[in-house]
Formats: structure tokens, sequence, C-alpha cells
């Protein structure tokens, strides 16, 4: 048995209840199925062991990272000292707060949340259905996708500050812009978030996230592993087009490739390393940058 780090033995001490793993690979949880293995990694199950938690890990001024799906991840081949928590079905439920309006718990997946939004006949969760990602990681970067997003029908959202207080944020009050929200300066966590939504007959509902799902399906490469989108829109154009204009298509670093089937994915084609995917993004950047004078950013979180 490997011997525990200090700070394994004093995570234990101090979290005798909470579920924790040592040296957890990444690569289980993220998308990209890239990662070396997470010093600790701990999974809590309400708001009281998330604050306990982050107060434990003050107390031993520990590095901490939060982690959601890991849809949108790129993690360190090497992997990562200190503490990654992990909200994923951790932080879960949902509720019906009145005859438009739902509250879903940070762990519970955006797909999810959007089939239940359809169960109760309320729209506006429909772009919402084929997105991998958790609410709580949707509502930090202002998730979106064909014409939706988060930020337009997030009413409130309840957050936990690094010292494990509590608050309720307005949705006018976040920030949300293009995958953005204020989260990403305060470092807040998000708890909850409430939606506000539109009644609409569920088998119109359901009919169009049918649709997308089958636009979605036809033309994203969702049989290899991916982080989705790898680089933001550029103002004046789209990342995909600009790639395939510029040649990339099936473009490859290592094991890690412009997808050939959607110009904008990055996709593992087996043994990527997280440097692989970083040179790609890197290399296929400064490539359009050369061709079209517009430099593209990742979208990608790289840890």
């Amino acid at each position: 048995m490997t011997e525990l780090t200090k700070l394994q033995r004093e995570l234990t001490a101090l979290l005798p209840e909470t579920e924790l793993r040592f040296w957890e690979p990444m690569a289980k949880h993220t998308s990209f199925r890239i990662g070396g293995g997470a010093e600790t990694m701990a999974f809590p199950k309400t708001r009281e062991e998330l604050a306990n938690i982050l107060k434990a890990s003050n107390l031993l001024d520990c590095k901490t990272a939060i982690l959601g799906a890991g849809t949108n991840v790129l993690a360190p081949d090497e992997g990562i000292n200190g503490l990654v928590i992990c909200l994923k079905d951790c932080l879960a439920g949902m509720e019906r707060l009145s005859d438009t309006r739902i509250r879903v718990m940070a762990g519970v997946t955006m797909a999810r949340a959007a089939v239940y939004a359809a169960g109760l006949g309320l729209s506006g969760l429909e772009f919402a259905h084929g997105i991998p990602g958790t609410v709580g990681g949707g509502v930090y970067m202002n998730a979106g996708a064909y014409g939706g997003e988060i930020g337009r029908v997030c009413r409130s959202v309840e957050v936990m500050d690094r010292q494990g207080a509590i608050r309720v944020v307005p949705g006018e009050d976040m920030g949300f812009s293009y995958r953005r929200s204020v989260l990403e300066e305060s470092g807040d966590i998000v708890i909850s978030a409430e939606f506000l939504l539109t009644p609409k007959p569920e088998a119109e509902i359901k009919a169009a996230m049918k649709e997308l799902i089958g636009k979605r399906t036809a033309s994203q490469p969702l049989d290899l592993p991916s982080a989705g989108s790898a680089f933001k829109r550029p103002a004046g154009g789209y990342a995909a087009a600009l790639i395939d204009q510029a040649g990339l298509r099936g473009y490859q670093v290592g094991d890690a490739a412009i997808s050939r089937k959607h110009a904008g994915f990055a996709v593992n084609l087996g043994v990527a390393t997280a440097k692989d995917v970083r040179r790609l993004l890197e290399q296929v950047s400064q490539i359009v940058y050369e061709k079209s004078g517009i430099r593209l950013e990742p979208e990608v979180r790289i840890w």
C-alpha cells in the first residue's frame, strides 16, 4: 500500500464522514479521458459537507479545484497535487417551485434538468438536452447550444464562497456573457440554480429536444472522447469554419486530433495526452491566425 501524504492523512482526520479517494485518475472524471491522479478527491453529498470540506482545505491551506462532470476540462498528465472536489452526482435533486420556476442542484446533468423541465411542460432548457455537463458547470460558464444559453433562463443562483458561506445571486447580477459569468472572478461555487421557464405542451418540447439531439448526433463526433467545442466563437465568425478553411480538419498531434466530422472539436483518438491536446490547440490557433488574422482562444478549461 502506498503511504499517504501529509495532506491525505490530515484530510482523513478532519473529514471522517466524507468520501475521499487518493490518487484518483482524472482520466476517469473527464470526457477527454485524459489526466493523472488527483492527490485527494472529495465527493460531498450535501451543502454542509461541502462547507466542511472547504473549511478543512482553508485550515490546511491546500490547493483546491472544483470539478463537475469534467466535460470541458483538460487535466494534466502528471496529475494534480492538493484537493479536487467533485460535485457531479453529489449535489443532486430538482424541484418545482411554481408554475414556471424550477430549482436544480449543481450536480445534476444539464440533460437531466432538460428532461425534468419537459416532463413538467416547461420550455426553455431544450438546448441543454445534449450538453453533457452539470448545471453547476453550465451556470459557471453560461453554457449554450443551438441559440439557447443558461443566462437567458437563469433567475437566480445559490452559491457558496470558499469559506463555506452561502448566498443567493439574482440572475441579473451573474454577469452572464458569452461562455462566462462573474463566478470566474469570484471563485464561488454553484450549489443550485433557479430557472424561469415558459409553459408549453410536453409533446412540443420533447419534439424540439429530439430534433436538436438529431442535429448533434449527425454533426458531432460523439463516438470519441472530447471536451465539446475546442475553441470559443470569435467575433464575426465561427471557429469550425476558420479551422476548416485553414485545411486543418483531421490535423493531428500525437493521438489528439481535430475531428474529421466537425472541425470545431478536438478529439482523443485513443491514447492522447494532455500535452498532445495543448500542442494541438496551440498549433491550430497559430495556423488559423496566420491564414485569417483571427486568433482562436480555447474554450476547453486547461488545468
